[in-house]
């Protein structure tokens, strides 16, 4: 009996211990998690501003459709960072492009083509910007209306361009015995020449023929020379200026390439509805002297905006033919296809 109590009263005593052992509290664990937090006198990081695009314009009709956008980019209007430099001699500007120090330019075709011979291709036509804009002007003593009235006559014209140009009109056209005098050899010499009377029959460019029948109003102004052009050769091919990229720019920055080509277009655009006021804006940006002699000058500059395909078979149709006519005036040799920027889309 005593033992059958003994047993039970262990069995009551093992019970009430687990009974207090469950009652009793378990510890906890305090998690504390670190947080950093920043004064709320700290300031962000400034996002650098991108570099600016270097342009280069040539003066004159070559960087006529250039002025809306230089304004724009000087009133902060435009749509990206452009640092705009207008020169008057294209060696500059092909000078720059070799060493880097510019990314896009307007310059003469030939000129396009010359640097990208001399860099190994490290340079490429975006666009093109001006058709024909070279003009027979005399003094009324000849009456030229033809190529073939310039026959055993003495004809002077600028150096370069002008006169590979006109050889290769002379040339096509069948006409013989015209002497090119070069005695005046920029397109201002001979405009003064012209003026003054001592120059009977000459080659001028626009804006020029516009400055020396202001001086001279008994000037006439014979066949216009890309009329004749498109009569002896492909029609359209006489382009004269263009813009250019530099290759490894174009590769870096084609989302900036296509912008520009965008405001750049829209910019000739602007041009052509407002030629009083592109005028005033080529005077103001250094591209030309008298914005009243621009805007006369305007219509008869041939001022146009060709992209993609069609720019590289007029720019290459050209090329070819001034090849044929004097090789140093494209550098010696005529441009392989990545000569050619063509953006897709």
């Amino acid at each position: 009996m005593r033992k059958l109590f003994a047993v039970l009263l262990a069995v009551i005593m093992v019970l009430s211990m687990a009974a207090c052992a469950k009652e009793e509290p378990q510890p906890t664990v305090a998690v504390t998690e670190a947080v950093t937090e920043v004064p709320a006198t700290q300031a962000a990081e400034p996002v650098p501003e991108a570099a600016p695009i270097r342009v280069m314009v040539l003066n004159g009709t070559t960087g006529f459709g250039m002025a809306n956008l230089m304004d724009a980019a000087a009133k902060e209007e435009a749509e990206q960072n452009y640092q705009f430099t207008v020169e008057t001699d294209a060696s500059n500007i092909v000078a720059a492009l070799v060493n880097g120090s510019a990314d896009l330019a307007a310059l003469p075709t030939n000129a396009a083509s010359t640097v990208y011979n001399k860099t190994q291709g490290k340079v490429q036509a975006l666009a093109l910007n001006t058709r024909g804009v070279l003009y027979l002007v005399t003094d009324g003593s000849v009456a030229v209306e033809s190529m073939a009235d310039l026959e055993g006559l003495t004809v002077y014209a600028p150096a370069q361009n002008p006169t590979f140009i006109f050889q290769g009109l002379v040339t096509a056209a069948g006409v013989e015995n015209v002497t090119v005098d070069n005695t005046y050899a920029q397109p201002a010499d001979l405009n003064a020449a012209v003026a003054s009377g001592a120059v009977s029959v000459a080659v001028l460019p626009e804006p020029m023929v516009t400055v020396a029948r202001a001086q001279n109003p008994d000037l006439v102004v014979a066949p216009d020379l890309t009329a004749q052009w498109d009569q002896v050769y492909p029609a359209g091919s006489l382009v004269q200026g263009c813009v250019v990229v530099r290759k490894e720019f174009a590769e870096s920055n084609p989302d900036a390439v296509a912008l520009f080509l965008k405001e750049y277009g829209a910019s000739i655009e602007g041009m052509t509805a407002d030629v009083a006021g592109t005028a005033a804006k080529i005077e103001a940006n250094g591209i030309f002297a008298k914005a009243p002699v621009a805007a006369k000058a305007i219509p008869n500059c041939n001022v146009c905006f060709i992209t993609g395909e069609e720019m590289k078979a007029a720019l290459s149709e050209f090329l070819t033919i001034m090849h044929g006519v004097a090789p140093a005036s494209v550098g010696g040799a005529v441009p392989a296809d990545d000569f050619y920027c063509i953006l897709n889309g």
